[in-house]
């Protein structure tokens, strides 16, 4: 009984520290100590880790020093030490009290050691493998019984929840670092104002982020616009600037004749090239020219077009290595300077064209100059060539009036012809202004006057007039240019301001935030920021179009402008965000008055072209100075805080809290990634044996969705589903998921397994679909299954959650020839005389009945009634979370056959469960 003590307060010891100290270390020496001295007969334990190259290394173990040899210098080579390579497989705990009789173990270790037993044990949690632990001696056998052996996997499973943790923390820690990344860029950006300014921002960060400074921009040309060109290269490259352009140069080289180019502009997604001499898409002379072996392109994407790519080289392609998430951060740096860079090239296109027009009007002018110079005399022949010219051309005496005019200067200034001569010329302009005289430079602070009164913007040069060396008057020359001002202010008005809602956007947002909180801070009065999200945005856009989507989205910002008070300030983030601030107030009430006059607007339709939409929004609020003292970080937390919102249906709203940020980072990112898991081939489908436990047969097989996550590895049902029932990703996974199992279940009858039937859970969101039953029944046509071999699963919840529209559904699927299971039985709320209504073949007892039935007399009694009432409905039954043999004979003894749970088998790939069946028994 002590031992036992002993035991139970060293588990809780270490429970303590897993949940006290994120140090792996230190956490897995005291597992190693506790296994050390629970288990006396043992020489030395080791524990190892899973390296990148998928081999296993020593990291702490007793004792630390082996012949010589500390553990981490021990790697397990699975081609000699098959004990190590089944453990890994099976992740199964092997005993093996007897090297001399059991040939798995390294023979080179059993001998240099004098191994004489061994103990290995795979640290896993929740079906994923975080390691490998080793117990042998020197000489003397161990001689471990069951208890000691149950003893260390108690330890060693603790281990492995340690492991998971530090590794959990440390992803969290990554994704929270990136974000911060992003925003660090994102602030950076605002206050860049040249395009040398952004490259050299994106060069930092994606240096920083790839450890590689080896890099060059090419862009589009603002002229041409479809030819693309070499630009920019970072100051810190081993090239410098002006040779690169050089070589790109004498090379001729054309990237949009290129055929890595263009696979990036077609793609939109980054490119990497391990080794550029095995890629036929290459231009080899450039390579060589320029001395790299491997490259990663990375485009710059902005409203769906390709603006240009960053292009990163390695001169040694054995020294560095991308791993696919640092690509991923790198493609969010480009993406997020894209934005920016969009607005610089459409603003330096317009200069250039401004700068262009401005030459030629100078040009103009310095001959026009030189015709007027002449002028001492006005010849008929003179006058027609003033009045041959565009440009307006007056010239005035010492006194100020009006000695001549060209008939363009009339047309422009909205007189008859020869009305302007004698006239003060002072006549044309504004009070309190005046010309000056340059007949150098052009002056545009100035407006002329029409003959109306109306005012006009101009450019002008004004000359002397000279007559034997004497100034006798002056010439002046002007333009119109109220259209180039008009588009001056277009463009700056593109560079703050939303183009679809004409709402401010980001950069002035946050110049607007950072004004506000400043006053805040001197008065101590409060601001609030309100972040809005749109329910249910993307079907919109899916069903009607994006042009529906924009018209929304339009109706959405001129409602907002209304409901907000004066003063407040409205801004569209992108997408379908949108960001309030409601600056000098002093009570919180005051801020929920004005959320409850949003949501109450939402509350009536939204009219596109004759379509009445009803559409909601999530709000999430952060305060200043509670929740922030910069705009960067209270819109940050308003984000968050609407993220948390959007767990609760229909319009919600809620303020930040310092947890929501963790919250919010980790649901972004499995939100994110789940949307490329589909795509990329990470979903797989694994299933769980149902066997007949009298004919010792296997009758089906539950198709169960797993997630491998190429950086994060097995991600649980458990933490995606959710995201995906939230996000409506469950609709397309759920057809994939149908599709796949019907798939795989004509794989098996073509087999020989002709009898065996698969089971598929359908979800709520997924059972609410319109074109539910056409769906279904165009996969069984295409993977030719007899629908009777198809089991529906609903939940007891579900079903009951409508019960018109879903009796109508079920018999639907019915009709199909389809079979449906009622699953999670007993754990809702439903009434039982509506079971006798509803088309249901089989029920499944849930799993949460079979933990202590055989302790728990009310687990037994419910147990035994559902049995009772399955056979009087002639309904099939089948027992979830089987795992023992006592379970198993409590369920025969009250005739419940079909068993599913661990007792049999877990959960396994299609290739285990093939070799699963052909062993078990024979083919049905």
């Amino acid at each position: 009984m002590k031992i036992e003590q002993t035991r139970y307060s060293r588990l809780a010891d270490i429970t303590k520290l897993i949940n006290t100290n994120f140090e792996l270390r230190p956490l897995l020496e005291h597992v190693i100590t506790a296994i050390s001295e629970e288990v006396v007969q043992c020489d030395s334990v080791g524990i190892y880790l899973p390296q990148e190259d998928g081999s296993f290394r020593g990291y702490v173990g007793k004792p630390k020093v082996i012949n010589g040899m500390t553990l981490d210098m021990h790697v397990v080579d699975t081609e000699y030490d098959l004990l190590a390579k089944e453990v890994i497989e099976t992740q199964q705990t092997i005993y093996i009290a007897d090297t001399s009789k059991d040939n798995r173990p390294d023979p080179r270790a059993v001998a240099g050691f004098g191994i004489k037993s061994l103990l290995a044990l795979p640290i896993s949690y929740e079906g994923e493998l975080f390691g490998l632990v080793f117990l042998f001696d020197y000489g003397i056998p161990m001689n471990l019984t069951a208890d000691e052996i149950q003893t260390v996997e108690a330890y060693v499973n603790m281990a492995g929840v340690a492991i998971r943790n530090v590794n959990n923390l440390q992803r969290k820690e990554s994704i929270l670092a990136e974000k911060q990344l992003l925003l660090d860029l994102t602030r950076d950006l605002s206050m860049t104002s040249s395009m040398t300014d952004v490259m050299e921002k994106c060069f930092h960060y994606v240096g920083k982020v790839l450890k590689n400074d080896n890099i060059g921009v090419h862009l589009l040309d603002p002229i041409v616009g479809a030819k693309m060109k070499p630009t920019n290269l970072s100051t810190k490259s081993e090239w410098a600037e002006e040779d690169w352009l050089d070589k790109h140069e004498e090379l001729q080289f054309d990237p949009s004749n290129d055929r890595v180019f263009d696979a990036v502009v077609v793609s939109k997604k980054p490119l990497y090239i391990r080794d550029v001499t095995k890629d036929e898409r290459v231009n080899q002379e450039v390579s060589k020219t320029f001395g790299f072996e491997a490259m990663l392109m990375l485009p710059f994407v902005s409203m769906g077009e390709v603006l240009g790519a960053l292009v990163l080289v390695s001169f040694n392609k054995t020294e560095q290595f991308f791993s696919e998430s640092d690509i991923e951060l790198a493609q969010s740096i480009a993406e997020a300077t894209a934005s920016t860079l969009s607005n610089l090239l459409y603003m330096e296109k317009q200069e250039m064209l401004i700068e262009k027009r401005t030459s030629e009007v100078v040009l103009k002018n310095n001959e026009l100059k030189t015709v007027v110079t002449e002028l001492e005399n006005l010849s008929r022949e003179k006058e027609l060539i003033l009045n041959s010219v565009d440009e307006g051309i007056f010239g005035f005496d010492l006194e100020n009036k009006i000695t001549f005019c060209n008939r363009a200067a009339e047309s422009i200034l909205g007189y008859n012809t020869g009305e302007l001569i004698g006239q003060s010329y002072k006549t044309l302009l504004h009070e309190n202004q005046n010309l000056m005289i340059t007949s150098v430079s052009l002056e545009e602070d100035l407006k002329f006057l029409k003959k109306d009164g109306h005012g006009f913007s101009v450019e002008y040069v004004v000359s002397a007039i000279k007559e034997n060396n004497q100034i006798i008057g002056e010439v002046v020359t002007f333009r119109d240019i109220t259209k180039r001002k008009q588009l001056e202010k277009e463009i700056s008005h593109l560079a703050y301001y939303d183009h679809l809602t004409d709402l401010p956007n980001r950069i002035l947002l946050e110049d607007y935030l950072k004004k506000e909180t400043e006053k805040a801070g001197l008065s101590g009065q409060k601001v609030a920021v309100l972040f809005l999200d749109l329910d249910r945005f993307k079907m919109i856009n899916d069903s009607f179009g994006h042009s529906y989507g924009d018209m929304l989205l339009k109706n959405v910002a001129n409602r907002l402008r209304r409901c907000v008070p004066e003063g407040a300030f409205v801004s569209r983030q992108g997408g379908d965000e949108f960001t309030i601030v409601l600056p000098n107030y002093n009570k919180n009430q005051d801020v929920l008055k004005i959320v409850d006059k949003l949501v109450e607007s939402f509350k009536e339709p939204f009219s596109l072209k004759g379509n009445e939409v009803y559409i909601k929004a999530s709000i999430g609020i952060s305060l200043f100075p509670e929740h922030g003292d910069t705009a960067e970080i209270l819109i940050k937390n308003a984000d968050a805080a609407m993220y948390k919102s959007k767990e609760k249906s229909g319009t919600y709203h809620h303020f930040f809290k310092s947890e929501m940020s963790d919250w919010s980072m980790e649901s972004i990112y499995l939100e994110n990634a789940l949307y490329k898991a589909l795509e990329n081939g990470e979903l797989s489908l694994h299933y769980q044996p149902q066997v007949n436990s009298k004919t010792n047969s296997i009758v089906g097989a539950e198709a169960l969705l797993r997630w491998n996550h190429p950086t994060r590895g097995m991600i649980s049902p458990i933490e995606f589903i959710p995201v995906a029932e939230e996000t409506g990703l469950i609709v397309p996974i759920g057809k994939w998921v149908l599709l796949n199992a019907c798939k795989q279940l004509n794989t098996w009858h073509s087999q020989g397994h002709s009898q065996l039937s698969v089971s598929v859970n359908l979800s709520g969101r997924q059972f609410e679909e319109d074109d539910l039953i056409s769906m279904i029944e165009s996969i069984l046509i295409d993977t030719k299954i007899a629908p009777e071999f198809l089991h529906i699963e609903l939940t007891e919840n579900q079903i009951f959650k409508n019960t018109h529209v879903t009796l109508e559904k079920m018999r639907e699927i019915k009709a199909l020839g389809i079979k449906i299971a009622l699953d999670d039985f007993g754990t809702g709320y439903s009434s039982l005389g509506y079971l006798k209504d509803f088309p249901i073949d089989t029920l499944k007892i849930d799993r949460s009945f079979m933990l202590d039935i055989l302790t728990d007399k009310d687990n037994a009694a419910i147990t035994s009634t559902i049995i009772t009432l399955a056979q009087n409905l002639n309904l099939n039954v089948i027992a979830e979370g089987v795992e023992t043999k006592e379970q198993l004979d409590f369920l025969i003894a009250r005739d419940c056959l079909n068993i599913q749970g661990y007792y049999y088998s877990k959960p396994l790939p299609v290739e285990e469960l093939e070799f699963f069946m052909d062993r078990f028994a024979p083919k049905i």
